[in-house]
Protein backbone atom coordinates (compact mmCIF):
# COMPACT_ATOMS: atom_id res chain seq x y z
CA UNK A 1 0.00 0.00 0.00
CA UNK A 2 1.10 2.99 -0.97
CA UNK A 3 0.43 6.52 0.67
CA UNK A 4 1.27 9.91 -0.35
CA UNK A 5 0.53 12.76 1.83
CA UNK A 6 -1.47 15.60 -0.31
CA UNK A 7 -1.58 17.97 2.46
CA UNK A 8 -0.70 18.37 6.33
CA UNK A 9 -1.95 22.20 7.20
CA UNK A 10 -4.49 23.01 9.55
CA UNK A 11 -7.58 24.83 8.20
CA UNK A 12 -6.26 28.07 7.14
CA UNK A 13 -2.83 26.29 5.27
CA UNK A 14 0.30 27.28 5.85
CA UNK A 15 1.39 30.25 5.17
CA UNK A 16 -1.63 31.82 6.31
CA UNK A 17 -2.89 34.64 4.08
CA UNK A 18 -1.24 38.12 4.96
CA UNK A 19 0.73 36.37 8.02
CA UNK A 20 3.99 37.75 9.05
CA UNK A 21 4.47 35.07 11.26
CA UNK A 22 8.13 33.70 11.04
CA UNK A 23 7.11 29.81 9.79
CA UNK A 24 4.74 31.67 7.53
CA UNK A 25 7.60 33.43 6.07
CA UNK A 26 9.72 30.17 5.98
CA UNK A 27 11.52 29.37 2.58
CA UNK A 28 11.90 25.52 3.73
CA UNK A 29 9.11 23.46 1.46
CA UNK A 30 8.57 21.53 4.04
CA UNK A 31 6.52 24.33 6.01
CA UNK A 32 4.28 24.82 3.26
CA UNK A 33 1.27 23.09 3.82
CA UNK A 34 -2.20 22.62 2.20
CA UNK A 35 -5.13 21.40 3.37
CA UNK A 36 -4.67 17.85 4.99
CA UNK A 37 -5.29 14.83 2.86
CA UNK A 38 -3.96 11.75 2.06
CA UNK A 39 -4.05 9.39 -1.33
CA UNK A 40 -4.02 5.40 -0.35
CA UNK A 41 -3.29 3.60 -3.07
CA UNK A 42 -3.25 -0.40 -3.60
CA UNK A 43 -3.62 -2.76 -6.58
CA UNK A 44 -5.15 -1.05 -8.98
CA UNK A 45 -7.18 1.75 -6.68
CA UNK A 46 -6.89 4.57 -5.46
CA UNK A 47 -8.77 6.45 -2.87
CA UNK A 48 -8.28 9.86 -1.75
CA UNK A 49 -9.31 10.64 2.47
CA UNK A 50 -11.09 14.08 2.60
CA UNK A 51 -11.04 16.77 -0.44
CA UNK A 52 -10.34 20.25 0.94
CA UNK A 53 -10.09 23.53 -1.17
CA UNK A 54 -6.60 22.53 -2.45
CA UNK A 55 -8.10 19.67 -3.51
CA UNK A 56 -7.37 20.44 -7.34
CA UNK A 57 -4.11 21.40 -7.25
CA UNK A 58 -3.45 18.28 -4.54
CA UNK A 59 -4.66 16.19 -7.70
CA UNK A 60 -2.24 18.41 -10.25
CA UNK A 61 0.74 17.65 -8.12
CA UNK A 62 0.14 14.34 -7.60
CA UNK A 63 -0.29 13.54 -11.12
CA UNK A 64 -3.42 11.63 -10.25
CA UNK A 65 -5.60 10.90 -13.18
CA UNK A 66 -8.78 8.34 -12.03
CA UNK A 67 -9.91 8.07 -8.29
CA UNK A 68 -12.15 4.83 -7.47
CA UNK A 69 -13.48 7.24 -4.57
CA UNK A 70 -13.43 9.65 -1.78
CA UNK A 71 -13.91 8.89 1.99
CA UNK A 72 -14.59 11.79 4.61
CA UNK A 73 -13.22 12.03 8.20
CA UNK A 74 -16.15 15.16 9.08
CA UNK A 75 -17.72 18.19 7.19
CA UNK A 76 -16.04 20.86 7.88
CA UNK A 77 -14.52 23.17 4.91
CA UNK A 78 -11.19 22.05 4.79
CA UNK A 79 -11.93 18.34 4.19
CA UNK A 80 -15.03 19.17 1.94
CA UNK A 81 -15.19 22.37 -0.09
CA UNK A 82 -13.03 21.13 -3.30
CA UNK A 83 -15.83 18.65 -4.05
CA UNK A 84 -16.70 20.87 -7.17
CA UNK A 85 -13.28 19.65 -8.56
CA UNK A 86 -14.25 15.83 -9.09
CA UNK A 87 -15.58 16.98 -12.48
CA UNK A 88 -12.66 15.68 -14.57
CA UNK A 89 -12.73 12.34 -13.00
CA UNK A 90 -16.22 12.26 -13.46
CA UNK A 91 -16.15 13.31 -16.97
CA UNK A 92 -13.64 10.53 -18.00
CA UNK A 93 -14.68 7.72 -15.40
CA UNK A 94 -18.69 8.57 -14.54
CA UNK A 95 -19.93 8.68 -10.93
CA UNK A 96 -17.80 8.97 -8.22
CA UNK A 97 -18.25 6.82 -4.77
CA UNK A 98 -17.92 9.12 -1.55
CA UNK A 99 -18.74 7.72 1.22
CA UNK A 100 -19.24 9.31 4.75
CA UNK A 101 -21.37 9.40 7.80
CA UNK A 102 -24.59 10.35 7.16
CA UNK A 103 -25.19 13.62 8.58
CA UNK A 104 -21.80 14.14 6.58
CA UNK A 105 -23.53 13.50 3.69
CA UNK A 106 -26.50 15.48 4.25
CA UNK A 107 -23.87 18.41 5.05
CA UNK A 108 -22.70 17.74 1.08
CA UNK A 109 -26.24 17.44 -0.26
CA UNK A 110 -26.86 20.69 0.81
CA UNK A 111 -23.85 22.66 0.64
CA UNK A 112 -23.73 20.59 -3.24
CA UNK A 113 -27.41 20.41 -4.11
CA UNK A 114 -26.72 21.28 -7.66
CA UNK A 115 -25.29 17.40 -7.63
CA UNK A 116 -28.15 15.89 -6.83
CA UNK A 117 -30.93 18.15 -8.94
CA UNK A 118 -33.61 15.76 -10.39
CA UNK A 119 -34.73 18.61 -12.37
CA UNK A 120 -32.67 21.42 -14.87
CA UNK A 121 -30.09 19.51 -13.61
CA UNK A 122 -26.95 21.78 -15.23
CA UNK A 123 -24.59 20.04 -17.67
CA UNK A 124 -21.64 19.99 -16.04
CA UNK A 125 -22.54 19.00 -13.19
CA UNK A 126 -20.97 15.85 -11.52
CA UNK A 127 -22.90 13.08 -10.44
CA UNK A 128 -22.22 11.20 -7.08
CA UNK A 129 -22.65 7.81 -5.36
CA UNK A 130 -22.74 7.88 -1.96
CA UNK A 131 -22.54 5.15 0.55
CA UNK A 132 -22.95 5.87 4.08
CA UNK A 133 -20.70 4.75 7.24
CA UNK A 134 -21.15 3.62 10.48
CA UNK A 135 -19.00 2.74 13.09
CA UNK A 136 -18.24 -0.40 11.97
CA UNK A 137 -16.03 -2.05 9.06
CA UNK A 138 -16.67 -1.45 5.20
CA UNK A 139 -15.26 -2.62 1.87
CA UNK A 140 -13.57 -0.51 -0.53
CA UNK A 141 -13.07 -3.08 -3.47
CA UNK A 142 -11.30 -5.84 -1.83
CA UNK A 143 -9.90 -4.24 1.50
CA UNK A 144 -11.92 -3.71 4.66
CA UNK A 145 -11.59 -0.43 5.65
CA UNK A 146 -12.00 0.04 10.10
CA UNK A 147 -13.70 3.19 11.30
CA UNK A 148 -12.10 4.94 13.99
CA UNK A 149 -14.36 7.23 15.65
CA UNK A 150 -13.57 10.02 17.79
CA UNK A 151 -14.50 13.80 19.02
CA UNK A 152 -13.51 17.07 17.08
CA UNK A 153 -14.47 19.63 20.16
CA UNK A 154 -18.37 17.98 20.71
CA UNK A 155 -18.37 16.47 16.49
CA UNK A 156 -18.11 13.24 15.90
CA UNK A 157 -15.56 12.30 13.34
CA UNK A 158 -14.32 9.32 11.56
CA UNK A 159 -10.54 7.87 11.05
CA UNK A 160 -10.25 5.39 9.09
CA UNK A 161 -7.46 1.78 9.26
CA UNK A 162 -6.43 0.81 6.44
CA UNK A 163 -4.71 -2.46 7.08
CA UNK A 164 -1.55 -1.72 8.91
CA UNK A 165 -2.04 1.75 8.03
CA UNK A 166 -4.34 4.41 10.28
CA UNK A 167 -5.26 7.37 9.44
CA UNK A 168 -6.81 9.97 12.19
CA UNK A 169 -6.85 13.55 11.65
CA UNK A 170 -9.11 16.69 13.62
CA UNK A 171 -9.34 14.52 16.96
CA UNK A 172 -9.49 16.05 20.23
CA UNK A 173 -10.83 12.49 22.21
CA UNK A 174 -10.54 8.69 21.12
CA UNK A 175 -12.17 5.92 23.94
CA UNK A 176 -10.03 3.36 24.86
CA UNK A 177 -12.45 1.17 22.87
CA UNK A 178 -11.39 2.70 19.64
CA UNK A 179 -8.23 2.73 20.22
CA UNK A 180 -7.44 -0.48 20.67
CA UNK A 181 -8.54 -1.64 17.23
CA UNK A 182 -5.27 0.34 16.12
CA UNK A 183 -3.35 -1.17 18.85
CA UNK A 184 0.49 -1.32 17.68
CA UNK A 185 -0.47 -0.61 13.83
CA UNK A 186 2.51 -0.33 11.58
CA UNK A 187 2.30 3.41 10.47
CA UNK A 188 0.03 5.44 12.50
CA UNK A 189 -0.85 9.42 11.02
CA UNK A 190 -2.34 11.59 13.84
CA UNK A 191 -3.09 15.41 14.14
CA UNK A 192 -0.60 17.27 16.32
CA UNK A 193 -1.77 21.32 15.32
CA UNK A 194 0.30 23.14 18.15
CA UNK A 195 1.93 23.86 21.08
CA UNK A 196 -0.57 25.21 23.40
CA UNK A 197 -3.94 23.02 23.88
CA UNK A 198 -6.54 23.37 21.96
CA UNK A 199 -10.25 22.76 22.37
CA UNK A 200 -10.91 20.50 19.10
CA UNK A 201 -7.41 19.29 18.02
CA UNK A 202 -4.37 17.66 20.10
CA UNK A 203 -1.58 20.00 20.48
CA UNK A 204 1.77 18.15 20.56
CA UNK A 205 1.95 16.67 24.30
CA UNK A 206 -1.23 15.50 23.63
CA UNK A 207 -0.48 13.54 20.13
CA UNK A 208 2.55 11.88 21.11
CA UNK A 209 0.44 10.02 24.62
CA UNK A 210 -1.69 9.04 22.19
CA UNK A 211 0.94 7.63 20.31
CA UNK A 212 2.19 5.88 22.94
CA UNK A 213 -0.86 4.60 23.75
CA UNK A 214 -1.47 3.07 20.40
CA UNK A 215 2.21 1.85 20.14
CA UNK A 216 2.60 2.03 16.38
CA UNK A 217 5.99 0.85 14.51
CA UNK A 218 6.04 4.63 13.01
CA UNK A 219 3.94 7.73 13.38
CA UNK A 220 3.37 11.20 11.63
CA UNK A 221 1.94 14.22 12.69
CA UNK A 222 -0.04 16.36 10.35
CA UNK A 223 -2.81 18.69 10.39
CA UNK A 224 -0.51 21.42 11.47
CA UNK A 225 -0.29 24.63 12.08
CA UNK A 226 2.14 27.51 11.94
CA UNK A 227 2.40 27.33 15.70
CA UNK A 228 3.81 24.28 16.00
CA UNK A 229 7.13 25.43 14.90
CA UNK A 230 9.40 24.89 12.12
CA UNK A 231 9.06 21.90 10.56
CA UNK A 232 13.16 20.98 10.54
CA UNK A 233 13.33 21.79 14.45
CA UNK A 234 10.17 20.33 15.44
CA UNK A 235 11.23 16.97 14.09
CA UNK A 236 14.51 17.35 15.85
CA UNK A 237 12.67 17.26 18.72
CA UNK A 238 10.51 14.17 18.63
CA UNK A 239 11.19 10.38 19.53
CA UNK A 240 12.50 8.54 16.77
CA UNK A 241 10.25 7.15 15.73
CA UNK A 242 7.91 9.83 15.37
CA UNK A 243 7.78 12.14 12.47
CA UNK A 244 6.43 15.20 11.06
CA UNK A 245 4.24 14.53 7.78
CA UNK A 246 4.84 17.11 4.62
CA UNK A 247 3.00 17.84 2.32
CA UNK A 248 4.30 15.49 -0.87
CA UNK A 249 5.61 12.61 1.23
CA UNK A 250 5.54 9.15 0.42
CA UNK A 251 5.17 6.29 2.29
CA UNK A 252 5.01 2.66 1.99
CA UNK A 253 3.03 0.81 4.11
Amino acid sequence: MKITFLGTGTSQGIPIIGSDHPVCLSNDPKDKRLRVSVLVEWDAFTYVVDCGPDFRYQMLRAGVKRIDGIVFTHEHSDHVLGLDDIRPFYFRQGNIPLYAHKRVLKSIKRRFDYFFAKENRYPGAPEVITHRIKNKPFKLKNLEVVPIKGKHFNLQVFGFKFNDFAYLTDMKTVSDKEIEKIKNVKVLVINALRIKPHQSHFNLEEALEFIEKVNPETAYLTHISHLLGFHKEVEESLPEHVFLAYDGLKITV
